[in-house]
């Protein structure tokens, strides 16, 4: 004698899991309304996990935004906690200056707060561009000024007025710079003026 399959059995009793599904939790619907009834739990769950889901992604978004604002603060942080030093170091400097009568220890002490600043951009992988000589760059320079000149070769950087400064391989300032020109040719006076006199 064969197995009843759910070919075999009435409509109202199959088993709406199908094969496979573990033989404790199927559930035999006996009738259109009790199938209604199960769909419904099963849609109802359904939208309550997909809420529960969504909630999920709003508070990782929420903490993503908050680890991201504090990282940015952090890092700001410790950019300024750097700055510090080079503050004390300049007000120890504002106040040495009314007993200082030697101007060389004045420029003394300002250079060694200068390279004290620039060691601690140099930490932070900030580093000034060397730009005088250089092909002009519109991507790293500003040109403020063309000025003729046969010291470098037209195109390039004659002078710096102010220094660019990259961080890593980032452009974090471009560099203000006067850009050489070719010098204009200087003008005979002797021939064309002499000879426009002669014709008078």
């Amino acid at each position: 004698m064969t197995e009843p399959t759910d070919e075999n059995l009435p409509a109202s009793q199959v088993d709406i899991d199908g094969p496979g599904s573990d033989p404790a939790e199927r559930v035999t619907v006996t009738s259109p309304e009790d199938r209604l009834a199960l769909l419904e739990t099963e849609k109802q769950e359904l939208r309550d996990r997909m809420l529960r889901i969504a909630a999920d992604f709003e508070n990782w978004k929420k903490r993503a935004r908050k680890d991201q604002a504090d990282g940015e603060l952090r890092a700001k942080e410790s950019v300024l906690r750097e700055m510090l030093d080079v503050i004390d170091n300049l007000e120890r400097a504002l106040g040495a200056i009314g007993d200082a009568t030697d101007p060389k220890a004045v420029q003394h002490g300002v250079n060694l707060v200068l390279r004290l600043f620039q060691s601690k951009l140099e930490r932070l992988d900030v580093k000034a561009m060397e730009t005088k000589g250089q092909p002009f760059d519109p991507r790293l320079h500003d040109a403020i000024a063309q000025v003729p000149s046969s010291e470098v070769p037209p195109g390039s950087v004659l002078s710096e007025l102010q220094k660019g400064y990259r961080m890593g391989d980032r452009l974090l300032r471009p560099a203000s710079v006067a850009v050489a020109v070719a010098p204009v040719a200087a003008t005979a006076d002797g021939g064309a003026n002499t000879g426009s006199s002669q014709g008078s």
